[in-house]
């Protein structure tokens, strides 16, 4: 099992900026895959960010060029927001890619006022 706590959501102006953070802990061997999905209220849950154990990484078209994802090598995923739109307002939630399973995070709510 691979637990998941984020951290670092908020509420942000236009034109501000975030870094969340996802810490995996318990069996984080061989997590292949971390990354970041949001959903936004009546809105399709949409992949934002991920990269893997190799650090190769895969933006939606949305964010490329305001976020970076980045990861430590003990397993703790970051995602720096710049620039940060009212349209960026989402849940972020994490998740991690191990063994053929998947694991996610709580959730963290990002706020964005125009």
């Amino acid at each position: 099992q691979v637990q998941l706590v984020e951290s670092g959501g908020g509420l942000v102006q236009a034109g501000g900026s975030l870094r969340l953070s996802c810490a995996a802990s318990g069996s984080s061997i061989s997590i292949n895959v971390m990354g970041w999905y949001r959903q936004a209220p009546g809105k399709q849950r949409e992949l934002v960010a991920r990269i893997s154990s190799g650090g190769n990484t895969n933006y939606a078209d949305s964010v490329r060029g305001r976020f970076t994802i980045s990861r430590d090598p003990g397993d703790t995923v970051y995602l720096q927001m710049n620039s940060l739109k009212p349209e960026d307002t989402a849940v972020y939630s994490c998740f991690a890619w191990r063994l053929g399973s998947i694991y996610w995070g709580h959730g963290t709510q990002v706020t964005v006022s125009s």
